[in-house]
């Protein structure tokens, strides 16, 4: 199990090389950070020899390894506009994104599982294929257009929940939680959703699909024959072989609602990284941009190394296929 860990472990240090070197290349290439710091009136001279002093004339593979240390030390470079080092900014934004991720995912496990289970067991229920046809049309509609629907519905027609914004927050060790107010929870009830909609008909459709195949395995078939109970068979023997695969997915899917959040923060003007982002666009914070591309690319690596050996440790087969 050490040997398996520790060739995870360096995969994602290789990734995150991979991703760096992207990061660098981008900053390197898009936008003049000589420019963005000084005024017009300085001469090309002066330009010439600060850049000279920052660096910027070395070759590509020197300033890419310099980047790569500063990076490794937790120094992304300096927001042009914020004027204060970038990951600190990012730092400052990411509890709110952090909130709406962990939101949404409750929501989608809560949701999908006994659904998924429910539609498995009694696929030729009203139910069952109620959903898998809602579950279709949930697939093909974007987040923006189902936050814009829950909006109308719940804030402006039926004015329960509010509409944008955190909410009240309350500061526990340094973060700015809306999780432990009732004005935060509402606030963050109408996102939640929205970002969830996106993985909830894929995990409900990914659940049914894996939980009939399980049932039709010999080992199940086995268990009707010793007379076991009806739960027993579904709830232990199936349902724990169906989260193998729903574990590897569903660690895939938290990265990518992470870079989702930028259509829902938007519509919500939900203060977090994706609306980070954007601003940084608008305002060509090269630097920004950078780091939140870095700190996104760490959060799909350890993410799913995590989940890689989770899943190791439940299914032993995994690692003695990657050790042949």
């Amino acid at each position: 199990m050490v040997a398996f860990i520790i060739r995870r472990v360096t995969q994602a240090v290789f990734v995150m090389l991979i991703i760096s070197l992207v990061g660098f290349s981008i900053k390197n290439q898009i936008g003049d950070p000589v420019r963005d710091m000084v005024g017009e009136r300085v001469t090309p001279a002066e330009r010439e020899a600060l850049r000279d002093k920052l660096g910027l004339n070395d070759p590509f593979l020197t300033q890419y390894l310099r980047f790569a240390k500063n990076a490794a030390q937790g120094d992304l470079g300096l927001s042009f506009f914020h004027k204060k080092p970038a990951l600190a900014v990012i730092a400052g934004k990411a509890p709110a994104t952090l909130e709406l991720v962990f939101g949404a995912a409750l929501i989608i496990i809560f949701i999908s599982l006994p659904i998924g289970v429910f539609s498995a067991i009694y696929p030729r229920s009203a139910f069952s294929r109620f959903t898998m046809a809602f579950s279709t049309l949930g697939v093909s509609i974007p987040v923006f257009l189902t936050a814009i629907v829950l909006i109308y519905i719940f804030s402006v027609e039926l004015n329960w929940l509010p509409s944008y914004g955190r909410g009240e927050t309350v500061a526990i060790g340094g973060w700015n939680s809306g999780f432990f107010t009732v004005d935060g929870i509402k606030h963050l009830i109408l996102p939640s959703f929205s970002l969830a909609s996106i993985m909830l008909p894929l995990f409900i459709r990914l659940i049914r699909s894996e939980m009939m195949e399980v049932l039709e395995t010999e080992y199940i078939k086995f268990a009707w024959a010793k007379g076991l109970r009806r739960k027993r068979i579904w709830f232990v023997h199936a349902f724990k072989n169906t989260l193998l695969p729903v574990i590897t997915v569903f660690g895939v899917q938290i990265g990518i609602m992470f870079a989702f959040t930028i259509l829902t923060e938007t519509v919500f003007q939900w203060q977090g990284m994706g609306f980070m982002f954007l601003e940084a666009v608008e305002r060509s914070d090269i630097s920004l941009l950078v780091a939140y591309l870095m700190v996104v690319g760490a959060v799909f690596v350890v993410v799913n190394t995590l989940v890689d050996i989770i899943y190791g440790l439940v299914n032993p087969t995994i690692r003695i296929a990657g050790r042949t």
